[in-house]
């Protein structure tokens, strides 16, 4: 990679690493990624911020890359094991509160990708709130994060 091309690399990841926001709804610290390139699947995590005094509920999301779209969590199934699950009455934002969309928790999943998710491309996403209607957002992909990485939080919230 030259100089050149390294550089406008780092810039684009530097402006999609700002926030996207829409009326009280912020979204942060977005990414996504595929368990490899030819991958079926992907999945897309992020923080969504309420900053507003109103509870609110995320209850879609849909996107071009994938033929579906869904908003899943991991439950424990009572034996240990974990299951992915889809969440079809969406996830509660509470006022002044957030989702946190992780690895292992909840997430945003893409099923029958229509192309491959590459290192640096840009996915887009409309996230569909109950009272805030619809949001998009350009998610970057990034198939080297590990868990950790980027904005630290520890909240109690969901």
């Amino acid at each position: 990679m030259t100089f050149k091309s390294t550089f406008l690399a780092g810039l684009i990841a530097a402006a999609t690493a700002l926030p996207a926001a829409a009326a009280d709804i912020m979204v942060m610290d977005s990414y996504a990624r595929a368990a490899m390139a030819n991958a079926k699947t992907g999945a897309a995590f992020l923080m969504i911020h309420n900053t507003g005094e109103t509870d609110d509920r995320l209850v879609a999301a849909a996107s071009p890359a994938a033929k579906r779209v869904e908003l899943h969590t991991h439950i424990e199934s009572g034996d240990g094991i974990m299951k992915m699950v889809h969440v079809e009455e969406g996830f509660e934002l509470p006022a002044g509160g957030m989702i946190e969309m992780k690895r292992g928790g909840k997430h945003v999943m893409f099923m029958g990708l229509t192309d491959p998710f590459e290192q640096g491309e840009m996915i887009p996403l409309t996230l569909t709130f109950e009272k805030a209607g619809e949001m998009q957002i350009e998610v970057p992909v990034d198939l080297e994060r590990q868990d950790g990485h980027g904005m630290s939080h520890d909240h109690g919230t969901n």
